[in-house]
């Protein structure tokens, strides 16, 4: 008998939690950055991703740099991702960075980088 692989897609948002974000907001970004992300990847794993469970995780990170490490390991290991920087117009600056959506893509992949971070 001949198994079939099987791989668990799911997508991982990060958010900064110096941010000190109200609720609305933090919602609004972990939005931004799940749309952001799954616009970015492959039509065959997008299918496969809304076919499943379309598990979502959200993790945090104490800053900017630690944000943007993970950011930058999600681009080389070609997993498809995206950077929210808030438009400013109400509790921060414009252009600041406040979170990276992570996929969907197969879950050991996006664990290899996001597999200690905490929940938020």
């Amino acid at each position: 008998m001949v198994r079939k692989m099987y791989y668990v897609f799911k997508q991982v948002i990060v958010v900064r939690t110096d941010l000190k974000l109200g609720k609305g907001k933090l919602a609004a970004q972990v939005a931004h950055a799940s749309m952001g992300s799954f616009l970015r990847t492959p039509e065959k794993d997008q299918k496969k991703w809304l076919e499943g469970t379309q598990k979502k995780i959200v993790l945090k990170v104490k800053d900017e740099e630690t944000l943007l490490h993970i950011y930058e390991k999600t681009k080389r290991m070609g997993i498809p991702s995206t950077l929210v920087q808030d438009a400013g117009l109400t509790q921060i600056p414009p252009g600041t960075r406040t979170a990276v959506g992570i996929g969907p893509a197969e879950e050991e992949q996006i664990d290899k980088i996001t597999g200690e971070l905490p929940l938020l």
